[in-house]
């Protein structure tokens, strides 16, 4: 196998010496993601601004037998971007243009270093929107959303970013290139092998193109903000909501006391209501007319009350105060200034025992770290819930922490990770949501695709 100190020179006459960086001149935000993990300098940094630039970058890499660490925003959360000392960081960055967008049949081809918010926009202006939303929409990018399976704030409406793929263009590890941009909704011929690569992690090849379903806009959303006394209570909230707006019910995002307290304290804001609840419940409603869908919120919301399932509520009368709700929920981006650091954890969960989960971790924590902090919040509707526990809390023992949240996943039967994938930080877990069976299936199609390893080595599989 050829000496790969030579691999980098290989490069840059193969897609110019602009496209290839090395040694100090690799920006440290390279180095690294958002998780947080140690950062590591690559051999090469390479930013290919085109599908065939990519695969004659993977060809090279696959005849030195050099790793390739694909990278998008940099915006994951367990460590599936970092890269190797030996290897090369293929940066998606340069391949960034929304291609086309037809309104006719609803779709949107966009290279896979398209951000999310360039996406959102490109389907605005046709009057449509893109079914995916997430804090990180400004630095995220499409490809990373798809080799992640990317979720957020309105899957409970349209799914996740698998349900959002029509077509893939990928390429895999020794250079070949999967022609996959077909825009149809029905295409039963044959595996759907789009399906392999998505949530993936770049661990089976590169995702460079892809086409994607957008939906109608809707004429009218309204936002409330809903207090409660319980877990039951949300749970029946959102039957109501669904069933009286059957479809239309776009976010339903639920805060525990705790969550709430910190989000208002980080960012100086009111309390929203007289009085603090246990929990509250970010609602968004889509229709067709604002002024009758807000009247038709408003009625179920009464009907709530008299119920004893809802104790307050506050509905937004224009989008400015929706978007002040959501900044509640928003606080996210606090964490890592507020924390020391943040130990973060995305699960899922059966739907009706997220609340006894929640509950079992607390006295968990509240048994070994008395005194510490720790936040609940989640999407909830679509089983999600996110954690994040102070860790100079808890003595600094982030494995002690992880070791209750994912022993208690595997007995109520979750998920260890509902939406940031598995990268490094979850790999040692992954055997609490999927069997032996279901391991050796994925390494047999990994070793098919893949049989250098060169493809993101480290992540996701051991």
């Amino acid at each position: 196998m050829p000496d790969s100190s030579a691999l980098p020179d290989a490069l840059a006459q193969a897609l110019g010496a602009g496209a290839v960086l090395t040694g100090e001149a690799i920006p440290p935000r390279h180095h690294s993601d958002w998780s947080g993990a140690a950062p590591v300098r690559p051999l090469a940094l390479v930013r290919p601004r085109s599908t065939e630039e990519v695969a004659a970058v993977l060809r090279l890499a696959h005849a030195y037998g050099v790793p390739v660490v694909p990278q998008g925003g940099l915006t994951g959360l367990a460590g599936a971007a970092v890269p190797h000392a030996g290897g090369i960081a293929l940066s998606l960055d340069r391949m960034n243009a929304i291609e086309s967008v037809d309104a006719a049949a609803a779709t949107l081809t966009a290279q896979a270093g398209a951000t999310l918010q360039a996406v959102q926009e490109a389907a605005a202006e046709r009057g449509l929107r893109f079914g995916v939303d997430l804090g990180a929409r400004g630095s995220c990018q499409i490809g990373g959303n798809l080799a992640t399976n990317a979720g957020g704030n309105g899957v409970l409406q349209f799914g996740m970013m698998r349900e959002q793929c029509l077509g893939l263009e990928v390429v895999l590890a020794d250079g070949t290139v999967l022609p996959m941009l077909r825009p149809m909704i029905k295409n039963n011929t044959g595996y759907d092998l789009k399906q392999l690569f998505i949530g993936a992690e770049g661990t089976l090849g590169v995702i460079t193109r892809a086409v994607l379903r957008l939906r109608p806009a809707p004429a009218a959303q309204v936002t409330a903000l809903v207090a409660l006394a319980d877990f039951d209570s949300a749970l029946a909230l959102l039957g109501r909501l669904q069933q009286r707006f059957a479809g239309n019910v776009a976010a339903f995002e639920l805060m525990w006391r705790d969550f709430v307290a910190a989000s208002l304290q980080w960012q100086s804001l009111r309390e929203p209501f007289d009085a603090p609840h246990a929990f509250a419940a970010l609602i968004d409603v889509t229709g067709r007319d604002e002024e009758a869908l807000r009247g038709a919120i408003e009625e179920l919301l009464g009907e709530a009350m008299e119920a004893e399932q809802v104790q307050d509520a506050v509905i937004a009368q224009s989008r400015a105060q929706a978007a002040m709700l959501w900044k509640i929920r928003e606080a996210t981006a606090e964490l890592p200034t507020n924390m020391h650091p943040p130990i973060n954890f995305d699960v899922s969960l059966p739907m009706a025992e997220i609340g006894r989960f929640a509950e079992r971790c607390r006295a968990a924590f509240d048994a070994r770290w008395p005194g510490h902090i720790a936040v609940f919040f989640g999407h909830v509707g679509d089983g999600n819930l996110h954690i994040s526990v102070d860790g100079g809390t808890v003595g600094h023992d982030e494995a002690g922490v992880e070791r209750i949240v994912y022993d208690t996943v595997a007995a109520f039967q979750g998920s260890v990770s509902a939406e940031h994938g598995i990268g490094t930080h979850k790999m040692p877990y992954l055997g609490a949501s999927r069997t032996p069976q279901e391991l050796a299936a994925m390494r047999a199609i990994k070793a098919a695709l893949d049989p250098k390893g060169i493809m993101n080595p480290g992540k996701v599989l051991d």
